[in-house]
């Protein structure tokens, strides 16, 4: 990138609306004062937040987890500022955000260290050239006890890597089968 990437962020998410809602600097503190996990832009990328609509996985059921015919009954759906994930188990969320992702590039998604270093790992996952929606966020808890995610806070990182020129097929061109997805969109095949 020709200019600092914090300032192509907040250039594109101006222009573009590449990020709807955008908070142009670190949100540290709630309105009332009390400190939460961080969201807004850094240097490299943009801390996402997490929106209040969970599906969180249970296995009363006793089905298999398959991606070509995911039974969406194995999930517990919630709408709260808090999900409880149980012990070595998984939930889908999404971002308060909206992304319009440019030609020109990739974005990768990491799970924040605060949570990491509780046993709580966000699924890497990239938004291609020209995707579009609200991004479908995983959270494994790697640990035997139950975990908390916090709506309304930061809770992933997305990095941006900008292109020299415009890639030969977007995901837009190809028709991906999540584009446009707006809320926590299950498996698709």
């Amino acid at each position: 990138m020709s200019i600092k990437a914090d300032k192509w962020i907040r250039r594109m998410a101006a222009e573009q609306g590449m990020i709807e809602p955008f908070e142009p600097g670190q949100v540290k503190h709630a309105a009332d004062g009390h400190r939460i996990v961080s969201y807004g832009t850094s240097s490299y990328g943009y801390d996402v937040r997490c929106a209040r609509e969970f599906k969180i996985f249970t296995n009363i059921n006793s089905t298999i987890v398959d991606p070509k015919a995911f039974d969406p009954s194995s999930f517990v759906d919630v709408e709260s500022d808090v999900c409880i994930i149980p012990p070595n188990s998984f939930a889908l969320a999404r971002t308060v955000e909206f992304f319009r992702i440019p030609r020109d590039t990739l974005v990768v998604c990491l799970g924040k260290s605060t949570y990491a270093r509780c046993g709580i790992i966000v699924n890497v996952t990239p938004l291609e050239p020209e995707w579009e929606g609200h991004v479908t966020l995983e959270f494994s808890n790697t640990t035997p006890l139950p975990a908390k995610i916090y709506a309304g806070e930061g809770v992933a990182q997305m990095l941006f890597f900008q292109s020299d020129e415009v890639c030969e097929t977007s995901y837009r061109d190809r028709g991906g089968k999540y584009q446009g997805q707006t809320g926590v969109t299950l498996p698709r095949t």
